[in-house]
């Protein structure tokens, strides 16, 4: 494949799968779903102005991070269609999810933290269960690792 050109104001779908290192199904999978848009030529090619690239690197990692597509779709909607998004739109839309994140974060450190110890999951399999959650009384609080999930 021909690689994007550094000055190129434009990118084939070839060009953007490859520098984003994203498979052009996955692209035209975006663009149905209203995450990413084109143009088309005469010949009814696409046509992905270059700041689709930061669109697509937004959405692979949100959704390595486990957010919906429904979510990121209502996002980027928030992004200005007719220029290019300055840092100040970026920064503005990066607030819409940052609670969520922290919460996630949180969740990812009392994992890393706790997988050694009772985590109220039910399983009483560590001897730590025992004294943790005698009988598995945190079964009472919803279904679980109650130590884990926030509340």
């Amino acid at each position: 494949m021909t690689q994007l050109a550094w000055n190129a104001k434009e990118a084939t779908i070839g060009e953007l799968a490859e520098r984003s290192g994203v498979a052009p199904s996955a692209l035209r999978f975006y663009e149905r779903e209203g995450l990413i848009k084109s143009r088309r030529t005469s010949g009814n090619q696409r046509r992905y102005s270059r700041d689709t690239l930061r669109r697509v690197a937004f959405i692979r990692t949100s959704q390595k991070l486990g957010i919906p597509l429904a979510t990121i779709r209502e996002v980027l909607g928030l992004l200005p269609e007719d220029r290019t998004p300055t840092p100040e739109d970026w920064a503005r839309i990066s607030e819409c999810w940052r609670e969520d994140l922290d919460k996630r974060i949180r969740t990812l450190e009392r994992l890393r933290d706790s997988l050694t110890e009772c985590i109220g999951c039910g399983c009483l399999s560590l001897s730590r269960c025992a004294l943790s959650n005698p009988g598995d009384e945190l079964a009472s609080h919803g279904p679980g690792p109650r130590r884990l999930v926030e509340t």
